[in-house]
């Protein structure tokens, strides 16, 4: 599960993701399931995980949707709910929170909504939404993402060897 962002602005080397880890199998732990297959909806309640490849998700209620045999979103809650996830090409871990995330897997779409706050190394986006466009390495903010707060976006200078 691939977690969530176009800012006019754009944060040096934004790649979120590990590209292999949406073709990796998902794990999920929690307190507590209810299963609807008719419905093609899965509830998980209580100190919920979820892991695929490199990304692992904290929340306190998600709800996963499947059609056809294939997970479609997956929409979760938390005071926040967290996610970290290795990026390409990089040893580095980009982290993020939000009071909710919704992850559309075939657009490949990740939203931080309420308090959403996005970090890669030392550069970090706050807004109350955030939106990451993983198969177009886009990460939108603020209006752009139909927020409706201002963005603070921080990006610390490269440090050079002398």
């Amino acid at each position: 599960m691939s977690l969530l962002l176009a800012l006019s602005l754009s944060m040096p080397a934004i790649s979120l993701a590990l590209s292999t880890d949406k073709d990796q199998p998902m794990y999920l732990e929690a307190d507590s399931v209810d299963i609807d297959d008719a419905k093609g909806v899965s509830i998980y309640e209580g100190n919920v995980v979820i892991t695929q490849g490199s990304t692992k998700l904290w929340a306190d209620k998600i709800w996963v949707y499947r059609v056809d045999g294939e997970t479609e979103k997956v929409f979760a809650i938390g005071k926040p709910v967290r996610f970290q996830q290795r990026m390409d090409d990089s040893d580095e871990t980009a982290r993020g929170q939000a009071l909710r995330a919704e992850y559309y897997a075939r657009k490949d779409e990740i939203y931080l909504i309420g308090e959403a706050l996005l970090e890669q190394g030392k550069d970090q986006f706050r807004s109350d939404r955030i939106t990451y466009l993983r198969g177009k390495s886009q990460v939108k903010a603020g209006a752009s993402a139909e927020g409706k707060k201002r963005v603070r976006v921080v990006i610390e200078p490269k440090k050079t060897e002398q």
